[in-house]
């Protein structure tokens, strides 16, 4: 799969660039900001983060904004997946071939693996003041914004395994770079824009980018990361909105 056409190779570091200015890279940049601007302030223990704040106090044109979000979430998967179908790279080569049940366990496994310890580390990031406060959905949401939160939870997914896992890794990969420095940036890449979270959040979500990376080198299957990354923000959006007067516990 490697790129030896200099002219291709150049085409190739181009659009990582313009994809990553689209979408994670200078998403990355502004955590790493946010995170500089909490630490010259009152701190990142004293930051509070909203993950998904209403939008407008109107129903209708909060629904409008959520449901756009969501839309441009499975846009810029889709924008992933096209730039690697438009050169000639088959979707089912890169793990995005027809889902099959045989993804559903592995996918519910690893979102326990990510998940459980991922609790535990936000509450002791909490705790020792390394994470912002973080406020994962409004309380008491109605139905309505519970379905959209379930929406949102899996345009995240798909946005980010796409693009940070099957694209990233897979231009990486045409540019000769090696299977543990991909691993390393791509994990690096997720920690980085999860900063705006805190320390805990950045080091918490590098952890999980190894752990899917490395299941999508062995594997080269995709969708149970999606589906697992789907369950851990569903459960982390709806949970939050449903439970949060009983999660004092976590520091949330």
């Amino acid at each position: 799969m490697r790129v030896e056409d200099p002219r291709q190779r150049r085409a190739i570091i181009v659009e990582l660039v313009i994809v990553g200015i689209l979408t994670f890279g200078f998403s990355a940049l502004s955590a790493i900001l946010s995170l500089i601007e909490a630490r010259l302030g009152a701190g990142i223990s004293e930051t509070t983060v909203a993950l998904n704040p209403a939008e407008s106090s109107s129903v209708v044109i909060d629904v409008i904004r959520q449901s756009m979000r969501a839309v441009r979430l499975f846009a810029i998967g889709a924008l992933g997946a096209y730039l690697l179908w438009r050169t000639g790279i088959r979707l089912k080569d890169v793990g995005l071939g027809r889902p099959a049940k045989r993804d559903l366990v592995p996918g519910v496994g690893l979102a326990a693996v990510i998940g459980i310890p991922g609790l535990a580390l936000v509450a002791a990031s909490t705790a020792v003041g390394w994470n912002a406060h973080l406020i994962p959905a409004p309380e008491g949401s109605p139905w309505w914004r519970i379905l959209l939160l379930c929406v949102i939870a899996a345009g995240n997914a798909v946005a980010e395994e796409v693009i940070v896992v099957a694209y990233f890794m897979t231009r990486l990969r045409q540019l000769g770079v090696g299977e543990g420095a991909t691993l390393v940036s791509s994990a690096v890449l997720r920690g980085g824009y999860h900063l705006y979270q805190g320390i805990g959040g950045g080091v918490g979500n590098v952890v999980m980018g190894l752990v899917f990376g490395r299941w999508y080198q062995k594997t080269n299957r995709l969708w149970p990361l999606i589906i697992a990354h789907t369950l851990i923000d569903v459960l982390a959006f709806v949970g939050y909105a449903l439970l949060a007067d009983h999660l004092g516990w976590l520091g949330l």
